[in-house]
């Protein structure tokens, strides 16, 4: 190629990558199209346009792109590692899981090949598969924070808390800039007045680049050990500005948020039932194999105890927080819709080909147990279609005290996702947006169809509510569902830490200890009709 035509080729595959990064995938698409006439020979044009058709929500685009990739450079490890991914959110989930074990067995001495095997095998589920990769990829760098704070994360997964602890140790000395492995380290047990972190993270934050690049990340680190050892004014002192310097960063608007979930009531209300119930659609025929169980709610309000317990039941496996409904529901609606056109569009999809979707999907995870858990909490958008495309699935709603649930989305420093939860505002309309829909729910879908289960009871009355979660699943009673802390299944959620606890009641009232900081909170909780028990 000559050296205009590969200036001409750089300058627009530059072009496309920013347009991804500015998430405008349409465009990115179209210049794609344009390269690919102009340069025909170029495969990163069509690796750039595979990911835009990912940002399109065009998942079997982005299969065909991935592999006919594979099919011009079958040796490329990127291409590969695209073809995995481009098969996960196409639903072919047995396919990624055998191609990414060749990925790991051809990876050899490769620690930047390992730690994408290693994410990727997050992304499946498969937290000790991770792990491993982790643990080879340090091996190989020893030094490398990254590859250390990777380690980390998935020691936490798999339970093994001291190690992780230890890994961040070194992250921190090796990179103290690094201020998300600051914030981890202090999540991973009850600091002690003997024992914590807070002159040290205090004095991390006093730094020029602390003060502007860890504010967010420090300061959340900073409130948990204040609030571990009691000094509650201290920590809503430094979970406010945490709070506050990550909402500031962020482009979101609460009111698309509220928009979707009123759609969603509007869109699938008792008329969209009886149609489906007169076109025989909710009697559809439940699946081969496993049947679903969806643990839904807020996050931090007790999904994770609930997955625990239930997958400490013999007949029962849990995928974890997986997208595997929402990926499918985006293949069979069609690419390039906003939420409200989705929306509008899920109410006329036929709900088989969905169960038939979702099930095949999770399927290729390749467990056996008769019951296989959902673990997704924002999967109560979809109870409707949950009811109509699989009518042999389990609902669980699990919902606490409405200050508890706010607080404990408000302390929770998320990697990804709930972007409501850094905003008193933004939280108390989410928070009755769901209730709203949560109640819709309850009105339009058949008596005792999902079970609703209180944090509250479940810690006050551990054996009865769990007696009365596992008649729900059609389940016997195992006396080791009270032995859910000695579960040794891993787990990557926001409380994989607690989790590993016996069951305790201290989190129970906690809001009281902030009451007068989240005075705003409950006054906008109580004008949208929430009458909030002290």
């Amino acid at each position: 190629m000559g050296t205009a035509r590969e200036s001409e080729l750089d300058a627009g595959l530059r072009r496309v990558r920013a347009q991804l990064g500015e998430r405008d995938p349409g465009a990115a698409d179209r210049l794609c199209e344009v390269l690919e006439r102009r340069f025909p020979e170029s495969l990163n044009v069509r690796l750039l346009r595979a990911r835009a058709r990912q940002q399109l929500g065009d998942f079997n685009g982005m299969l065909a792109l991935a592999r006919s990739s594979e099919h011009l450079a079958p040796a490329r490890r990127d291409v590969q590692l695209l073809l995995v991914e481009a098969l996960v959110h196409a639903g072919e989930t047995a396919q990624a899981r055998t191609r990414l074990r060749r990925l790991e067995a051809a990876a050899g001495r490769d620690p930047r090949l390992l730690q994408h095997v290693a994410e990727l095998h997050t992304h499946l589920n498969d937290h000790r598969a991770a792990h491993r990769c982790h643990q080879a990829a340090v091996e190989l760098t020893p030094d490398d924070p990254r590859a250390l704070y990777n380690l980390a994360a998935s020691a936490i997964a798999v339970g093994d808390l001291t190690g992780a602890e230890s890994c961040l140790d070194r992250v921190i000395a090796l990179a103290p800039d690094d201020f998300d492995a600051w914030h981890n380290r202090s999540t991973l047990r009850r600091q002690t007045p003997a024992r914590n972190h807070i002159a040290e993270l205090e004095a991390a934050l006093a730094t020029p680049l602390g003060a502007a690049r860890g504010v967010a990340a420090l300061n959340y680190a900073l409130a948990r050990e204040h609030e571990d050892l009691g000094n509650y004014p201290a920590a809503w002192r430094h979970l406010t500005a945490g709070a506050a310097a990550r909402r500031q960063r962020m482009a979101y608007d609460v009111a698309g948020d509220e928009r979707t979930m009123k759609a969603i009531e509007e869109a699938f209300d008792a008329e969209w039932l009886a149609r489906g119930e007169c076109e025989g659609r909710v009697d559809a025929t439940p699946g081969d194999g496993a049947a679903p169980v969806f643990i839904v709610g807020l996050p931090r309000s007790g999904t994770t105890l609930v997955d625990r317990i239930l997958s400490s039941h013999s007949g029962v496996a849990s995928l974890g927080e997986i997208n595997d409904l929402a990926l499918a529901l985006m293949r069979l609606t069609g690419p390039g819709l906003d939420r409200l056109g989705r929306v509008r569009q899920a109410a006329q999809l036929d709900a088989v080909a969905l169960g038939r979707a979702y099930r095949d999907s999770t399927r290729g995870y390749g467990s056996k147990a008769p019951l296989l858990i959902d673990k997704t909490p924002s999967n109560f958008l979809y109870l409707g279609l949950i009811h109509r495309a699989l009518p042999e699935a389990v609902v669980i709603h699990v919902h606490r005290h409405p200050m508890d649930a706010c607080l404990g989305m408000f302390k929770s420093l998320f990697r990804m996702g709930y972007p409501f939860s850094y905003d008193l505002e933004d939280l108390a309309r989410y928070y009755l947006g769901y209730h709203r829909l949560m109640a819709h729910w309850r009105r339009v879908l058949p008596e005792g169809r999902f079970l609703d289960l209180s944090y509250e009871a479940l810690v006050a009355d551990q054996e009865g509510q769990i007696r009365r979660l596992l008649a729900h699943a059609g389940l016997e009673w195992e006396p080791g569902c009270l032995r859910f802390h000695e579960n040794r299944a891993p787990t990557a959620t926001a409380s994989a830490v607690q989790v590993r606890e016996p069951m305790y009641s201290r989190a129970v009232g906690r809001w009281r200890h902030y009451a007068e900081g989240l005075a705003p909170l409950r006054a906008r909780l109580e004008r949208g009709g929430i009458r909030v028990e002290v």
